[in-house]
């Protein structure tokens, strides 16, 4: 029986479990539970350089000693590498090979022009860029339009996100393509994840959408800033989770999300404060802009 509601936390191990990826666990979990759906753990563990020795298992125990816990399998991506082969042989008709570095498409602004689209490279490595195709058969601008589960309509011109990689001149499969690959194999159909990420929505959609494959709903939660007005990230050094912590720091996180817990409930175990989350979630009080994080002067 197809589940109406299949929800999914995706971390990459690349550290520990801060208190930006909480909040975007517990939003996941919470809009799943709420919704008497599924909450499914996937591990994106296909970027080897960028991944921290034993970062999977720590952010899995920080994930279960916040009572965060998933109901089936993890799914691994390294496991995954033939279905994304597969997906790619899929998209052939759509592909070509690129050589361009990334300086150049820095000085370009960040969007590729696809250059090697009409110039066949002639040296290696290359990386293989999906085309987009920007107009429909009337020459209308196409666009991905959806609405957001938090921010409301969202309308993503095609033409402003330029031809993407799918697979990386080292090899190893694109972000992009083992998301929509796997989130169409998990039957996921609601992707709730934090606000940097709205950008990649519409280029999963996209793919998604060569593949016939049923679109999932969207919905992004505000990101936890740093002082510095980054948000708070692994690559930005935040401070790992502290697990013996885990009520607070659970307060603190839905304090965030605009969900602050009533005094009474403040004072009682991870899972009472679970259970209280689960029955007075809406998403309609989801702050739409990211914000400063808690501190340790400013924590509930």
């Amino acid at each position: 029986m197809t589940r109406s509601y299949v929800g999914r936390f995706a971390p990459s191990p690349t550290g520990k479990l801060h208190f930006g990826s909480l909040v975007a666990a517990l939003a996941s979990y919470l809009d799943a539970k709420a919704n008497d759906g599924l909450w499914l753990v996937r591990m994106e563990n296909l970027d080897p350089p960028r991944e921290e020795t034993g970062a999977a298992d720590s952010i899995l125990r920080s994930l279960e000693a916040h009572q965060l816990y998933w109901d089936e399998s993890i799914l691994w991506q390294s496991s995954r590498i033939p279905a994304y082969q597969q997906a790619l042989e899929k998209l052939q008709t759509y592909l070509y090979e690129c050589n361009c570095i990334r300086q150049r498409i820095r000085e370009l602004g960040g969007r590729y022009d696809n250059y090697c689209r009409k110039h066949i490279p002639t040296s290696t490595p290359t990386a293989t860029r999906i085309r987009i195709d920007v107009l429909d058969e009337a020459k209308q601008q196409k666009v991905e339009s959806f609405s957001d589960l938090f921010l409301g309509p969202q309308n993503w011109p095609l033409a402003n996100i330029g031809d993407f990689i799918l697979k990386r001149k080292d090899g190893l499969f694109a972000y992009q393509l083992a998301v929509a690959v796997d989130d169409h194999h998990q039957g996921i159909t609601h992707v709730v994840r934090g606000l940097d990420l709205l950008d990649s929505t519409s280029r999963q959609r996209y793919l998604l959408s060569l593949f016939n494959a049923p679109l999932p709903n969207y919905g992004h939660t505000p990101l936890a800033l740093g002082a510095d007005g980054d948000k708070l990230s692994k690559q930005t050094q935040a401070k790992p989770l502290d697990n013996n912590q885990a009520e607070n720091n659970l307060i603190n996180a839905l304090t965030f999300l605009n969900h602050p817990p009533p005094k009474e409930i403040k004072q009682t175990q991870c899972r009472d404060l679970l259970n209280w989350a689960i029955q007075n979630w809406q998403r309609s009080r989801v702050p739409k802009q990211s914000y400063l994080a808690p501190t340790e002067n400013n924590t509930q």
